[in-house]
């Protein structure tokens, strides 16, 4: 014997109740596809970071270049732009780079060239990549339960507001004869 009738032969459930645990299980689902979407994500973003390092790093080489101006230390920045020299086979170069302040004129200043002979960023390291891997992953797992509560929340304002529209028109509806058939 039954002692509680099912979900959907339950005579008091409105369509709204229907609505309403049909989505719960819905964005449930997809909070929980979070978890392997965003290792996904993160095992893509890796992958990518580490190639175009390893991109980077056979296309860049380091070169160490002399200050032709002095640095102050004075300054609230911890780097600034100065002017680097630096010889390439007997030509001679000049570039501003940022540089560490607290440095005098002819200090030792690691450059990266770039396969044309331009200045270039270093080689981004694994570090990086993992650090731009994790960021995704965070970023993926976070958005979307974050989008699922937003959503249920949003859903739930509707459907609540569509309920209390309906019991107010069923309400002036019934109001009269209710208060005519009280007793005063």
């Amino acid at each position: 014997m039954r002692t509680r009738p099912r979900q959907r032969e339950n005579p008091l459930r409105r369509g709204s109740d229907r609505v309403q645990w049909w989505l719960s299980r819905l964005l449930l689902a997809l909070a929980l596809a979070g978890l392997p979407v965003a290792l996904v994500a993160g095992l893509g973003t890796y992958h990518a970071q580490t190639r175009a390092a390893q991109a980077q790093a056979a296309t860049r080489h380091p070169v160490t270049a002399r200050l032709a101006e002095e640095v102050s230390a004075g300054l609230a920045t911890r780097t600034v732009p100065a002017t680097v020299t630096w010889n390439d086979g007997g030509t001679v170069h000049k570039a501003v780079v940022e540089v560490e302040t607290g440095q005098g004129v002819g200090a030792p200043v690691r450059i990266w060239l770039d396969a044309n002979g331009e200045v270039a960023h270093a080689p981004a390291t694994a570090g990086q990549a993992a650090a731009a891997a994790w960021t995704r992953a965070l970023v993926t797992a976070t958005a979307l339960p974050l989008v699922s509560v937003l959503a249920w929340k949003g859903t739930l304002c509707v459907l609540d507001r569509r309920r209390y529209a309906r019991w107010d028109a069923e309400w002036q509806q019934v109001e009269p004869r209710w208060t005519r058939s009280q007793p005063s």
